[in-house]
Protein backbone atom coordinates (compact mmCIF):
# COMPACT_ATOMS: atom_id res chain seq x y z
CA UNK A 1 0.00 0.00 0.00
CA UNK A 2 1.48 3.46 -0.97
CA UNK A 3 1.97 5.89 2.26
CA UNK A 4 -0.13 8.79 1.71
CA UNK A 5 2.38 11.05 3.26
CA UNK A 6 4.67 9.72 1.02
CA UNK A 7 3.33 10.55 -2.27
CA UNK A 8 1.83 13.90 -0.70
CA UNK A 9 5.77 14.75 -0.35
CA UNK A 10 7.06 13.53 -3.57
CA UNK A 11 4.08 15.52 -5.21
CA UNK A 12 5.21 18.98 -2.76
CA UNK A 13 8.52 17.87 -3.64
CA UNK A 14 9.04 17.98 -7.89
CA UNK A 15 6.33 21.02 -7.64
CA UNK A 16 8.32 23.08 -5.31
CA UNK A 17 11.42 22.42 -6.85
CA UNK A 18 13.14 22.93 -10.60
CA UNK A 19 14.54 19.41 -11.08
CA UNK A 20 16.61 19.35 -14.08
CA UNK A 21 16.18 16.42 -16.48
CA UNK A 22 19.92 15.57 -16.98
CA UNK A 23 20.99 16.26 -13.92
CA UNK A 24 18.37 13.53 -12.14
CA UNK A 25 18.95 11.14 -14.91
CA UNK A 26 22.74 11.58 -14.11
CA UNK A 27 21.81 10.74 -10.37
CA UNK A 28 19.59 7.46 -11.19
CA UNK A 29 22.36 6.63 -13.75
CA UNK A 30 25.13 6.61 -10.88
CA UNK A 31 23.02 5.08 -8.20
CA UNK A 32 20.83 2.66 -9.95
CA UNK A 33 22.21 1.93 -12.68
CA UNK A 34 25.89 1.61 -12.95
CA UNK A 35 25.63 -0.88 -10.02
CA UNK A 36 24.05 -3.09 -12.77
CA UNK A 37 26.48 -3.20 -15.93
CA UNK A 38 25.78 0.42 -17.14
CA UNK A 39 22.96 -0.74 -20.03
CA UNK A 40 19.38 0.11 -19.53
CA UNK A 41 16.97 0.23 -22.75
CA UNK A 42 15.91 3.66 -23.27
CA UNK A 43 12.29 2.66 -23.49
CA UNK A 44 12.00 1.34 -20.25
CA UNK A 45 14.33 3.76 -18.56
CA UNK A 46 11.14 6.46 -19.84
CA UNK A 47 9.28 4.32 -17.47
CA UNK A 48 10.86 4.46 -14.65
CA UNK A 49 11.69 8.16 -14.11
CA UNK A 50 8.17 9.08 -15.50
CA UNK A 51 6.78 9.52 -11.91
CA UNK A 52 9.33 11.73 -11.32
CA UNK A 53 8.07 13.78 -13.94
CA UNK A 54 9.54 13.64 -16.74
CA UNK A 55 8.06 12.63 -19.82
CA UNK A 56 9.24 11.08 -23.20
CA UNK A 57 10.44 13.99 -24.64
CA UNK A 58 12.21 15.26 -21.54
CA UNK A 59 14.35 12.01 -20.90
CA UNK A 60 15.25 11.86 -25.11
CA UNK A 61 16.51 15.36 -25.43
CA UNK A 62 18.59 14.90 -22.19
CA UNK A 63 20.51 11.67 -23.12
CA UNK A 64 21.17 13.10 -26.06
CA UNK A 65 22.68 15.87 -24.49
CA UNK A 66 24.43 13.37 -21.85
CA UNK A 67 25.87 11.55 -25.07
CA UNK A 68 27.22 14.74 -26.21
CA UNK A 69 28.87 15.64 -23.22
CA UNK A 70 30.26 12.64 -23.18
CA UNK A 71 28.32 10.71 -20.52
CA UNK A 72 26.73 8.01 -22.08
CA UNK A 73 26.71 6.19 -25.51
CA UNK A 74 23.66 4.49 -27.32
CA UNK A 75 23.69 1.79 -29.43
CA UNK A 76 20.86 0.64 -31.51
CA UNK A 77 19.29 -3.28 -31.57
CA UNK A 78 16.53 -3.76 -33.70
CA UNK A 79 14.34 -0.97 -32.70
CA UNK A 80 15.79 -0.70 -29.67
CA UNK A 81 17.84 2.12 -28.15
CA UNK A 82 20.00 1.20 -25.05
CA UNK A 83 22.10 3.44 -23.53
CA UNK A 84 25.42 3.11 -21.24
CA UNK A 85 27.94 4.69 -19.77
CA UNK A 86 31.19 5.74 -21.68
CA UNK A 87 34.34 5.11 -20.00
CA UNK A 88 34.63 9.02 -18.63
CA UNK A 89 31.13 8.88 -17.77
CA UNK A 90 31.78 6.09 -15.51
CA UNK A 91 34.86 8.05 -14.18
CA UNK A 92 32.75 10.92 -13.66
CA UNK A 93 30.22 8.97 -11.58
CA UNK A 94 33.11 6.64 -9.32
CA UNK A 95 34.93 9.81 -8.26
CA UNK A 96 31.28 11.67 -6.99
CA UNK A 97 29.79 8.59 -5.51
CA UNK A 98 32.81 7.63 -3.70
CA UNK A 99 32.34 10.73 -1.90
CA UNK A 100 28.79 9.83 -1.30
CA UNK A 101 29.45 5.98 0.40
CA UNK A 102 32.82 6.31 1.55
CA UNK A 103 33.28 7.50 5.12
CA UNK A 104 34.89 10.37 6.03
CA UNK A 105 38.66 11.16 6.64
CA UNK A 106 38.94 10.49 10.38
CA UNK A 107 42.93 10.47 10.43
CA UNK A 108 44.90 12.89 7.97
CA UNK A 109 49.10 12.76 7.75
CA UNK A 110 49.15 16.38 6.97
CA UNK A 111 49.99 15.50 3.47
CA UNK A 112 48.28 17.83 0.07
CA UNK A 113 48.31 17.30 -3.60
CA UNK A 114 48.54 20.63 -4.83
CA UNK A 115 48.51 21.41 -8.58
CA UNK A 116 49.97 24.67 -10.63
CA UNK A 117 48.54 25.99 -13.49
CA UNK A 118 51.19 27.81 -15.82
CA UNK A 119 49.52 30.61 -17.64
CA UNK A 120 50.64 28.86 -21.20
CA UNK A 121 47.80 26.51 -20.51
CA UNK A 122 44.64 27.25 -22.95
CA UNK A 123 41.42 28.75 -21.15
CA UNK A 124 39.75 25.64 -22.54
CA UNK A 125 41.96 22.80 -20.82
CA UNK A 126 42.11 25.13 -17.65
CA UNK A 127 38.67 25.10 -17.50
CA UNK A 128 37.78 21.46 -18.07
CA UNK A 129 40.87 20.88 -15.70
CA UNK A 130 39.39 23.31 -12.67
CA UNK A 131 35.86 21.68 -13.25
CA UNK A 132 37.50 18.45 -12.52
CA UNK A 133 39.95 19.07 -9.59
CA UNK A 134 36.85 21.17 -8.00
CA UNK A 135 34.62 17.55 -8.37
CA UNK A 136 37.19 16.00 -6.79
CA UNK A 137 37.27 18.53 -3.66
CA UNK A 138 40.28 20.71 -5.02
CA UNK A 139 40.19 24.57 -3.80
CA UNK A 140 41.62 27.41 -5.14
CA UNK A 141 44.55 28.12 -2.44
CA UNK A 142 46.08 30.98 -4.72
CA UNK A 143 46.20 32.20 -7.94
CA UNK A 144 46.99 29.17 -10.36
CA UNK A 145 47.10 27.03 -7.57
CA UNK A 146 44.47 24.40 -6.29
CA UNK A 147 45.05 21.61 -3.41
CA UNK A 148 43.15 18.91 -1.51
CA UNK A 149 44.25 17.57 1.92
CA UNK A 150 45.17 13.77 0.53
CA UNK A 151 47.81 11.54 0.47
CA UNK A 152 45.83 10.25 -2.70
CA UNK A 153 47.61 10.65 -5.59
CA UNK A 154 45.95 7.70 -7.75
CA UNK A 155 43.42 10.67 -8.29
CA UNK A 156 44.62 12.94 -9.34
CA UNK A 157 47.10 11.52 -12.03
CA UNK A 158 44.14 10.28 -13.53
CA UNK A 159 42.66 13.40 -13.70
CA UNK A 160 45.42 14.80 -15.20
CA UNK A 161 45.55 12.00 -17.95
CA UNK A 162 42.15 12.15 -19.23
CA UNK A 163 41.97 16.15 -19.00
CA UNK A 164 45.61 15.35 -21.56
CA UNK A 165 47.17 18.12 -18.94
CA UNK A 166 50.14 15.63 -17.13
CA UNK A 167 53.06 17.43 -19.21
CA UNK A 168 51.10 20.65 -19.25
CA UNK A 169 50.66 21.41 -14.95
CA UNK A 170 52.97 21.10 -12.33
CA UNK A 171 51.35 18.63 -9.95
CA UNK A 172 53.32 17.54 -6.85
CA UNK A 173 52.72 16.79 -2.99
CA UNK A 174 53.54 18.58 0.05
CA UNK A 175 53.28 18.15 4.36
CA UNK A 176 52.56 20.22 7.02
CA UNK A 177 55.80 21.03 8.89
CA UNK A 178 55.54 20.48 12.82
CA UNK A 179 52.75 19.67 14.78
CA UNK A 180 48.88 19.81 13.19
CA UNK A 181 47.03 22.82 15.01
CA UNK A 182 43.75 22.32 14.02
CA UNK A 183 42.80 26.32 14.38
CA UNK A 184 44.81 27.91 11.54
CA UNK A 185 43.66 24.62 9.30
CA UNK A 186 40.26 25.39 10.36
CA UNK A 187 40.84 29.35 9.49
CA UNK A 188 42.78 27.92 6.19
CA UNK A 189 40.33 25.82 5.14
CA UNK A 190 37.61 28.73 5.47
CA UNK A 191 39.17 31.18 3.09
CA UNK A 192 39.55 28.33 0.48
CA UNK A 193 36.65 26.57 0.75
CA UNK A 194 32.58 28.24 1.02
CA UNK A 195 32.75 26.12 4.13
CA UNK A 196 29.43 28.43 5.40
CA UNK A 197 27.22 27.60 1.96
CA UNK A 198 28.21 24.17 2.21
CA UNK A 199 26.93 23.55 5.98
CA UNK A 200 23.53 25.92 5.02
CA UNK A 201 22.88 23.03 2.01
CA UNK A 202 23.65 20.29 4.53
CA UNK A 203 21.06 22.06 6.76
CA UNK A 204 18.72 22.29 4.41
CA UNK A 205 18.62 19.02 3.57
CA UNK A 206 18.36 17.03 6.96
CA UNK A 207 15.15 19.65 7.46
CA UNK A 208 13.47 18.66 4.36
CA UNK A 209 14.59 14.86 4.95
CA UNK A 210 14.10 14.50 8.65
CA UNK A 211 9.92 14.02 8.64
CA UNK A 212 10.53 11.45 5.66
CA UNK A 213 12.46 9.31 7.43
CA UNK A 214 9.90 9.63 10.45
CA UNK A 215 7.35 8.04 8.00
CA UNK A 216 9.55 5.18 6.43
CA UNK A 217 10.28 4.20 9.83
CA UNK A 218 6.62 4.63 10.99
CA UNK A 219 5.37 2.43 7.77
CA UNK A 220 4.69 -1.16 8.28
CA UNK A 221 4.72 -1.73 4.48
CA UNK A 222 6.33 -0.04 2.30
CA UNK A 223 5.64 0.37 -1.40
CA UNK A 224 8.73 -0.91 -3.78
CA UNK A 225 7.83 2.12 -6.27
CA UNK A 226 7.69 4.80 -3.69
CA UNK A 227 10.65 3.52 -1.98
CA UNK A 228 12.63 4.06 -5.68
CA UNK A 229 11.02 7.57 -5.83
CA UNK A 230 12.39 8.41 -2.09
CA UNK A 231 15.64 7.11 -3.06
CA UNK A 232 16.59 9.12 -6.10
CA UNK A 233 15.21 12.14 -4.48
CA UNK A 234 17.11 11.51 -1.29
CA UNK A 235 20.43 11.02 -3.62
CA UNK A 236 19.70 13.53 -5.62
CA UNK A 237 19.59 15.76 -3.06
CA UNK A 238 22.12 14.85 -1.20
CA UNK A 239 24.25 15.11 -4.19
CA UNK A 240 23.35 18.58 -4.42
CA UNK A 241 24.42 19.46 -0.99
CA UNK A 242 27.73 17.10 -1.86
CA UNK A 243 28.24 18.74 -4.67
CA UNK A 244 30.63 21.47 -3.33
CA UNK A 245 32.12 19.62 -0.69
CA UNK A 246 35.85 19.72 -0.49
CA UNK A 247 35.52 16.47 2.16
CA UNK A 248 38.24 17.73 3.90
CA UNK A 249 39.53 15.80 7.12
CA UNK A 250 38.42 16.17 10.55
CA UNK A 251 41.17 18.31 11.39
CA UNK A 252 39.94 20.97 9.07
CA UNK A 253 36.69 20.64 10.01
CA UNK A 254 34.18 22.54 12.67
CA UNK A 255 33.51 20.11 15.59
CA UNK A 256 29.99 20.55 14.81
CA UNK A 257 30.30 20.47 11.06
CA UNK A 258 26.10 19.96 9.76
CA UNK A 259 27.55 17.57 6.57
CA UNK A 260 27.98 14.70 9.40
CA UNK A 261 24.46 14.54 10.56
CA UNK A 262 23.25 14.87 6.88
CA UNK A 263 25.07 12.08 5.70
CA UNK A 264 24.02 9.52 8.88
CA UNK A 265 20.40 10.61 7.73
CA UNK A 266 21.39 10.19 4.29
CA UNK A 267 22.45 6.71 5.22
CA UNK A 268 19.38 5.79 7.15
CA UNK A 269 17.17 6.44 4.55
CA UNK A 270 19.21 4.66 2.26
CA UNK A 271 18.76 1.47 4.34
CA UNK A 272 15.41 1.74 4.56
CA UNK A 273 14.65 2.01 1.05
CA UNK A 274 17.22 0.43 -0.93
CA UNK A 275 15.58 -3.25 -1.04
CA UNK A 276 12.28 -2.31 -2.56
CA UNK A 277 13.94 -0.02 -4.35
CA UNK A 278 15.86 -2.77 -6.43
CA UNK A 279 12.83 -4.98 -6.98
CA UNK A 280 11.15 -1.99 -8.37
CA UNK A 281 14.34 -0.99 -10.58
CA UNK A 282 14.50 -4.62 -12.00
CA UNK A 283 11.13 -5.24 -12.34
CA UNK A 284 10.98 -1.86 -15.09
CA UNK A 285 14.38 -2.17 -16.49
CA UNK A 286 15.30 -4.22 -19.54
CA UNK A 287 18.99 -4.33 -20.91
CA UNK A 288 19.91 -6.63 -24.47
CA UNK A 289 20.15 -9.40 -22.73
CA UNK A 290 16.96 -8.89 -20.58
CA UNK A 291 16.48 -7.97 -17.18
CA UNK A 292 19.32 -6.38 -15.37
CA UNK A 293 22.30 -8.56 -14.11
CA UNK A 294 22.56 -8.52 -10.19
CA UNK A 295 23.93 -5.56 -8.58
CA UNK A 296 28.19 -5.42 -8.35
CA UNK A 297 29.75 -6.42 -4.64
CA UNK A 298 30.81 -2.95 -4.50
CA UNK A 299 27.24 -1.71 -4.41
CA UNK A 300 27.01 -3.39 -0.82
CA UNK A 301 29.74 -1.55 0.02
CA UNK A 302 27.80 1.82 0.84
CA UNK A 303 27.27 3.17 3.77
CA UNK A 304 29.45 1.22 5.96
CA UNK A 305 27.61 -2.33 4.43
CA UNK A 306 24.60 -3.09 3.09
CA UNK A 307 22.88 -5.82 3.52
CA UNK A 308 22.86 -8.59 1.00
CA UNK A 309 19.82 -10.65 0.55
CA UNK A 310 19.28 -14.23 -1.84
CA UNK A 311 15.54 -12.93 -2.51
CA UNK A 312 13.45 -10.23 -2.91
CA UNK A 313 11.27 -9.45 -0.19
CA UNK A 314 7.85 -10.92 0.30
CA UNK A 315 5.45 -7.23 0.26
CA UNK A 316 2.14 -8.13 1.76
CA UNK A 317 -0.86 -5.29 1.66
CA UNK A 318 -1.70 -3.25 4.45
Amino acid sequence: MKSRFIEQWISDYLAEHRVRANSLIITIYGDFIAPHGGTVWLGSFIRLVEPLGLNERMVRTSVYRLSQDTWLQSEQIGRKSYYSLTASGRRRFEHAYRRIYDAPQDTWNGEWQMVLLPSTLSSPQRDTLRKELSWAGYGSVAPGVLAHPSSDTATLIEILQDTETQDKVVSMSARNIGVLSNQPLQDFARECWNLEAIEAAYREFSERMRPVLRSLRGTRNLDPEQCFLVQTLTMHEFRRALLHDPKLPTQLMPSDWSGAAARALCGDIYRLTYRLSQQHLMAVCETPSGALPAAAPYFYQRFGGLERESAAPELTAG
